[in-house]
């Protein structure tokens, strides 16, 4: 029986009512420095890139990196957000699962809990809720202190009901370290060294590429659409993200595949995406409407 005004609770009633709740209403864990384990394994991430300095230098060894970077790039931009977030295109079961994959290998968790964060994100757009906004807390918090965070470890599977029924998803969810780790370990095997400190290289100039558009793009840029919150469109992280600077593009229209509206801007994942069009691979791609793209207009 619910507690009623005046008396407190008990620890089953309180539990209960918890339960009741979705992930993304339950109270979070305080903010704190984060997990050890995450720390450390992320600070030994960075030095570990640094190590291309001092091993022996070979030209495969930076065109593996940019290739590796590409690959999983790919897998963040247009698997884990387009796709899982957004629902943006359509595909079959096995390259949903190799999006997913491609996503993993990067290094930045599981397809549900990055693309459930980010629903979380566009529904509370710089608001308190917000996980990673710049706007109501840090650049720092925005950029890094979330993801190293204790207070999102939690998998909003409430928010992604839509994968629950493929069990190889909830797999890959679980054991979300493998790709990245196989990945790494076949860059050793094969590189030595010099190939495993290029893989660390390029896994972290891609997650600080993706953490730009979290802090970078609600500061920094113009803003073609009035939208609510404080997106904006940056060229700059637009390149090292593949097409996903233009953030207030996206919110604008989130379910568009495709985030560079203009010709001219440049958006590679929106070209890997229409190409593997052409030989049925995806299909279904949404796009902004002519009235949508003729709405909210600022001057800028």
């Amino acid at each position: 029986m619910p507690a009623t005004l005046g008396t407190m609770p008990t620890p089953a009633t309180a539990a209960s009512d918890a339960a009741d709740l979705s992930v993304s209403e339950q109270p979070r864990p305080a903010r704190g420095t984060g997990s050890l384990v995450t720390v450390i394994a992320f600070l030994a991430m960075h030095l570990a890139a640094f190590g291309i300095f001092f091993v022996d230098f070979y030209w495969w060894a930076p065109v593996m990196a940019v290739g590796l970077f590409i690959l999983r790039g790919f897998g963040i931009t247009a698997g884990y957000h387009r796709y899982f977030a957004h629902r943006a295109f359509k595909t079959g079961r096995v390259f949903q699962f190799l999006l997913g994959m491609m996503g993993a290998s990067a290094l930045q968790r599981g397809p549900i809990w990055w693309a459930g964060h980010h629903r979380t994100h566009h529904k509370h757009s710089d608001e308190a809720e917000d996980p990673h906004s710049p706007i109501a807390d840090t650049v720092w918090w925005s950029h890094i202190g979330w993801v190293i965070s204790n207070r999102f470890n939690a998998t909003e599977w409430d928010l992604m009901k839509d994968f629950k029924k493929y069990p190889e998803i909830k797999v890959l969810e679980k054991f979300d370290l493998v790709p990245g780790i196989a990945m790494g370990v076949l860059c050793g095997v094969l590189g030595g060294l010099t190939g495993l400190c290029w893989f660390f290289a390029s896994t972290v100039v891609l997650y600080h590429s993706t953490f730009m558009v979290n802090s970078v793009c609600h500061l920094f840029g113009r803003r073609r659409f009035a939208t609510k919150d404080h997106s904006r469109n940056n060229w700059f992280v637009a390149f090292f993200t593949l097409g996903e600077g233009w953030h207030n593009n996206h919110h604008h229209y989130p379910s568009s595949a495709r985030q560079g509206f203009k010709w001219y801007e440049y958006d590679l994942s929106w070209y890997i995406l229409k190409s593997l069009s052409f030989v049925g691979i995806v299909w279904d791609l949404r796009l902004p409407t002519p009235r949508a793209l003729a709405s909210k207009l600022n001057n800028g």
